[in-house]
């Protein structure tokens, strides 16, 4: 540990975890862990901070239309707050309180706990709706939580949510695409529902903007005001920062070293180290592992646990449930750790001061994720994970004037993001002009504008900007992104319905091929994935795996053992495959199949991702059509290390020290020609 000096300033079993993430790649869960357990509910509801700030609550509701409500991560908000509305006659005459969240982890499981504290069967009174699971009764619900996507499509069908007397948007700091469509709609709606409140919560949201956001827009004086905020206290002891020097050079290894120094020198307590993404938390987790073997401590043994979203759900538990008597758990996560999660216990945290993000990149029309450096904001939010249970201390590796230099919050989703989705939703709950729609924090108008352009390639709108019919209005309809969409209705015309039904659903889902980290099952599992690979690529192989888990229904948990396949992700699969079923049904579209031939698949999968298409550059470097981006295949593709091919279409980027593509597929150029040549216009020679 000698390269770090330190400055001490002045002073459960549910299929749908394995869907992929709805909100980034590193955040798609959220815990609280409850250490009053041993008492009876009633007691526990007392104890939560919220509980102190009940009456204000429901006071500040009568009087005002918003209340924006600001609350530490674990302060009982999320879960409190729609039973107090409930209990003093909210849901009255048939009214429901809908609570909005950002990922469908948070719906289910908060859901089900304020089920168990109001003694009902969930589903009842208290129920959820997230996609591709609705687990509510529409007579006899209440207390509804769904997520963000959810609400907006009842949206298209009440355009004023008459259903609703309360709407509770949590997680507002997120400050997701999502989140912050719905309050440029709920802000419209309000105006003409003067009786429907809004309570906007969140753990660090720069509260005064959306007060003001929401308020009255004629509002002289506080009297005229028709939003206001409350801030709840939470329980926060000291806590001591501490810099390093000067910047690390691998902040993976410095975050390794420092966890081995504070565990060999500190009094015991639990370390929260933060990492960027789970390559990252693997890797650090092991080598940890490997180091504290050599160095063990006298009478503290310690625990090194990862945690980040795509973990199943019996490895993230571990991190939440005490360590035995003499051993320290250490946690290394990623950003989910700052505010979707309460751990207890935490006393020292390593924060490296990055974070991966989504970012749209205008000159390729992509999305990727990034590693860029944290704001602010998220560093205070690290920092105070350490401060719940005794006093703390935070070891920051970065040093203190950088800290100065960060950004004081994380840019909204809005500004660095693919809007094509949220788009496609505007336009289809009536606003056509979505550059003056009213957003918290309005994006870039260039970003809206090639939104609309990549709209109108793929068909959804036409050139005066509305939605198609049938093309664009299905498609707003369809719980997918843009492109699945659109490949989903296209195969129709292709014959293979059924077979692109079960690839769309495969890319719902995330971690369908087990990976040991080594030994003789890491060279098992490799070879076992050989029976399902094929030269066409990762999505028919998807297709491959699909099929012949369906041949082994009767016996495919053991038949998922024997080839390293991930049986809740296959069952969650199924699942998702049976609601597009029900949804071509719906808008009646034949099921029809083309007997898995590869080249009518691809062509079909051609028509809606052909903006993701890519070239292999005679200096051996694939590069995106549009922009001429360089990119590489990621590892996990199977025609990794082959002789590449040179036509390809990749269902998402990845980048790190370079762009990476993921979920690919071999195609012609002659299908680009033929289906999307007026995307390309034909700029390229080879094209």
């Amino acid at each position: 540990m000698s390269g770090l000096k330190f400055l001490k300033p002045a002073d459960d079993d549910f299929s749908w975890e394995c869907d992929r993430p709805d909100v980034d790649s590193l955040n798609n869960t959220s815990f609280v862990f409850n250490r009053y357990t041993s008492l009876p509910l009633d007691e526990q509801r007392k104890r939560l901070p919220i509980y102190n700030y009940r009456k204000a609550v429901l006071f500040l509701l009568e009087k005002y239309q918003t209340l924006v409500l600001v609350g530490d991560t674990g302060c009982g908000k999320s879960t409190q707050i729609p039973q107090y509305l409930l209990e003093v006659g909210w849901c009255e005459n048939n009214m429901k309180i809908g609570i909005a969240e950002p990922r469908r982890f948070c719906a289910t499981t908060l859901a089900r706990r304020v089920a168990e504290e109001q003694g009902c069967k969930i589903g009842t009174t208290v129920g959820y709706c997230i996609r591709f699971d609705d687990c509510q009764d529409p007579k006899l619900t209440k207390v509804k939580y769904m997520t963000e996507g959810i609400l907006i499509r009842e949206m298209m069908a009440d355009p004023l949510l008459r259903e609703y007397s309360v709407i509770i948007l949590d997680e507002v700091h997120e400050r997701n695409i999502l989140t912050d469509i719905l309050m440029g709609l709920l802000k419209k709606i309000m105006r003409k529902r003067k009786k429907l409140k809004l309570i906007v919560m969140s753990a660090t949201a720069d509260a005064e903007s959306l007060k003001n956001f929401f308020n009255n827009e004629n509002a002289k004086s506080d009297s005229d005001s028709t939003a206001t905020i409350l801030r709840v206290e939470g329980r926060q002891y000291p806590i001591t920062i501490h810099y390093v020097n000067e910047p690390v050079p691998d902040y993976v290894t410095a975050v390794v070293e420092c966890v081995v120094k504070i565990h060999e020198t500190e009094p015991e307590g639990d370390i929260l180290a933060f990492l960027t993404g789970s390559e990252e938390v693997d890797t650090a987790v092991s080598q940890i592992k490997n180091n504290l073997s050599e160095n063990a401590k006298e009478n503290l043994t310690a625990m090194v646990l990862p945690m980040y979203g795509a973990l199943p759900n019996k490895e993230q538990l571990k991190v939440f449930r005490p360590a035995p008597r003499g051993t320290r758990k250490i946690i290394i996560s990623t950003n989910i750790a700052e505010t979707s999660i309460t751990i207890t216990g935490i006393v020292y945290v390593v924060d490296s001061g990055f974070v991966k993000l989504r970012w749209f990149n205008p000159k390729t029309y992509q999305e990727t994720l990034v590693i860029v450096p944290i704001s602010q904001a998220s560093a205070e939010q690290r920092a105070g994970r350490a401060g719940r249970m005794k006093a703390g201390k935070v070891y920051r590796l970065y040093p203190e004037e950088e800290f100065e230099k960060l950004p004081a919050a994380t840019p909204p989703e809005m500004f660095r993001t693919d809007l094509s989705a949220a788009v496609i939703q505007l336009k289809a709950l009536g606003i056509d002009n979505v550059l003056r729609f009213s957003f918290p924090s309005p994006p870039p108008a260039e970003n809206l504008m090639l939104a609309l352009e990549l709209l109108n390639a793929i068909g959804a709108i036409d050139d005066a900007g509305q939605l198609t019919n049938p093309l664009g209005t299905t498609m707003a309809e369809f719980p997918l992104p843009p492109l699945h969409s659109k490949v989903l209705i296209s195969a129709n015309q292709f014959g293979c319905t059924d077979e692109i039904s079960s690839i769309i659903a495969m890319l719902q889902v995330d971690n369908v091929f087990i990976k040991p980290f080594s030994g003789s099952n890491a060279i098992k599992a490799r070879v076992e994935k050989r029976n399902f690979e094929v030269e066409e690529g990762d999505l028919i192989t998807l297709l491959n795996v699909f099929t012949t888990f369906g041949e082994n229904i009767d016996n495919a948990k053991s038949w998922c053992n024997r080839y390293f396949i991930n049986y809740k992700a296959l069952r969650r699969a199924c699942e998702i495959k049976s609601q597009i079923l029900r949804m071509l049904e719906r808008f009646e579209i034949p099921i029809s199949s083309c007997n898995r031939n590869a080249e009518i698949i691809c062509r079909c999968l051609t028509s809606g991702f052909f903006p993701n298409a890519a070239y292999l550059h005679y200096s051996g470097v694939y590069k995106t059509v549009r922009g001429d981006e360089e990119l590489y295949l990621h590892s996990s593709s199977v025609l990794y290390g082959l002789p590449p091919p040179s036509w390809l279409l990749f269902c998402e980027l990845v980048h790190t020290d370079k762009l990476f593509m993921r979920d690919v597929t071999v195609i012609q150029s002659s299908w680009l020609e033929e289906l999307a040549s007026n995307f390309f216009h034909k700029t390229h020679s080879y094209l």
